[in-house]
């Protein structure tokens, strides 16, 4: 296999996407489970542009990955000798043995932007390079813009890339910065760099403003780069850049490139995962490879092919990148679909059984009332056991009543939730109040199980959702909660459906808290 390197840039080009802010911790975190699955360089970070990255430096030495972590900086300035630049000495005190700097390649840029000559320009880079080699630095030229500084004025932009050569640089990284350049474009411009600097590696850095940075990057790679740069999940300035949790899997499983452990490819799910949640962003679920739909099936004629030939609608193993496959239940996916959750739940029903057509007829009759289980596996796996007669009655609602007042009493909560329960044939009358109905709600109703199930008390709701699916009936439209809940181990989702959202937001709640108790195996009330 032959090697690539990947040089993960999540904290620090990543970090440039907006609404994203990593905390020190988070940091450590994710350096620690990149070098894990083996990414070869790790941006950390600018220690020269600010505190903040200099002080996550002094923290990372302490690691045993710190060799795979680089430090982020610029050419020197037009004013400085490159041993004079503070930013320069930055990137060495920071102690990382990889560096690398940005230069412009864009003879416009230079001109109009760091407003110097183009030799001036050159002369920069050629510099700047060369005091970071001198002191024992493995240096990566990040040419900025080159590739429409080479559509621009392809000799000046070759001219920058034999600047940083002259200075010593051991990786010449060419940035298609604004996004906006096809394949094939990149494909042909990497091929004649490639040819041009034959002792040197080159390398690509694509932005995601066509949609286009993961085919952008396979196409150098196939012309001859040798170290790829990237976001693991993809967020960046702007669109984002090239995703790697979806460029890895390509390049190794289906190239034949070295680009992480071998062992470490079914984690990168769970890794994609991680960083999501670390950044406080949503991994979408159709992400390519990782994404919960990646290996989703929901036409009824998928579904049973799938059953028959495993992989038949899929391009790969989920399992090779650590994901899974399912099948999604709705009015389209038949009874092959059913069937298949129906014996994951009770694996004792046969395919021909009366039991699946009775619970495919029930999920239809739901579906016509605007239920919707595609995403809701709980609810689902709760009106499979209901429709079968075989779900445990832990508790029956009398009533529950919510009042909204306003203007707020206090200035923060203005609602009160009632909630009477029977478990057996004990009653639970508890009030509550919430900011809002539905966390009124939530609260009054924990506190009525909490003295039967202490356990409820580990419960947690993750993300509330609340679609309306009817909007041509305005106010009086009829819409659709999604719940995710978690205990700490598991995470679940649950749905509810009505014309009244307190009440839809009841019905996700209910199954919420039903199905953690019969996870847990709790028995059912007595009478």
């Amino acid at each position: 296999m032959k090697a690539i390197e990947i040089c993960d840039v999540t904290l620090r080009d990543g970090a440039q996407g907006e609404g994203i802010s990593f905390s020190g911790e988070d940091k450590l975190g994710i350096v620690t489970v990149l070098s894990r699955l083996g990414i070869g360089l790790i941006e950390a970070g600018a220690p020269g542009m600010n505190a903040r990255d200099a002080a996550l430096f002094e923290r990372l030495s302490a690691l045993p990955s710190f060799g795979s972590v680089s430090a982020f900086g610029q050419t020197r300035r037009a004013e400085l000798k490159a041993g004079e630049d503070p930013a320069l000495q930055a990137l060495l005190d920071s102690g990382a043995k990889t560096v690398t700097i940005f230069g412009k390649s864009h003879l416009l840029h230079a001109e109009r932007i760091l407003r110097v000559t183009g030799e001036e320009n050159l002369a920069m880079i050629r510099e700047s390079v060369a005091f970071l080699k001198k002191a024992g630095r493995r240096v990566l030229f990040d040419a900025e813009h080159f590739f429409d500084g080479y559509k621009a004025d392809p000799a000046y932009a070759l001219a920058s890339l034999r600047a940083a050569s002259e200075g010593g640089a051991d990786v010449l990284v060419l940035c298609d910065t604004n996004g906006g350049s096809f394949p094939r474009e990149i494909g042909e411009t990497v091929k004649t760099v490639v040819e041009s600097f034959p002792c040197l590696t080159v390398g690509i850095h694509c932005h995601n403003d066509m949609g286009l940075a993961v085919a952008g990057s396979l196409a150098a790679v196939e012309a001859g780069a040798g170290h790829v740069q990237g976001s693991f999940t993809g967020f960046g300035e702007r669109c984002g850049n090239t995703s790697l949790c979806q460029l890895i899997p390509s390049l190794q499983l289906k190239l034949g490139y070295s680009c992480i452990l071998p062992g470490e490819m079914p984690r990168i799910a769970l890794a994609a995962r991680y960083i999501a949640d670390v950044s406080n962003t949503s991994l979408p679920p159709n992400t390519p490879y990782v994404g919960e739909s990646a290996f989703a099936h929901k036409a009824g004629t998928h579904v049973d092919a799938m059953q028959k030939l495993p992989g038949a609608y899929e391009h790969i193993d989920p399992e090779a990148v650590g994901n899974e496959r399912r099948s999604v239940t709705s009015e389209l996916a038949g009874r092959a679909a059913v069937y298949e959750k129906i014996s994951r739940v009770f694996p004792e029903i046969e395919r021909r059984s009366p039991e699946v057509d009775l619970v495919l007829a029930e999920i239809k009759r739901m579906e016509k009332n605007g239920w919707q289980y595609e995403s809701a596996e709980a609810s689902l796996e709760l009106l499979i056991r209901r429709s079968l007669g075989k779900l445990p009655r832990f508790y029956r609602l009398e009533f529950f009543d919510v009042t909204d007042n306003y203007p707020y009493s206090d200035g923060t909560t203005g609602c009160l939730a009632t909630v009477k329960i029977f478990v057996g044939n004990k009653a639970a009358l508890e009030s509550a109040e919430g900011d809002g109905p539905v966390h009124a709600l939530d609260v009054a109703l924990r506190k009525c199980l909490t003295s039967f199930y202490p356990a409820i008390t580990g419960v947690r709701l993750v993300d509330y959702k609340v679609r309306v699916i009817t909007p041509n009936e305005a106010t009086a439209a009829r819409v659709r909660v999604l719940m995710n809940s978690t205990d700490g181990v598991r995470t679940w989702t649950t749905v509810g459906t009505s014309r009244d959202i307190i009440r839809a937001s009841w019905k996700a709640l209910v199954d919420s808290m039903e199905y953690f108790l019969l996870g847990r195996g709790i028995p059912e009330a007595e009478a």
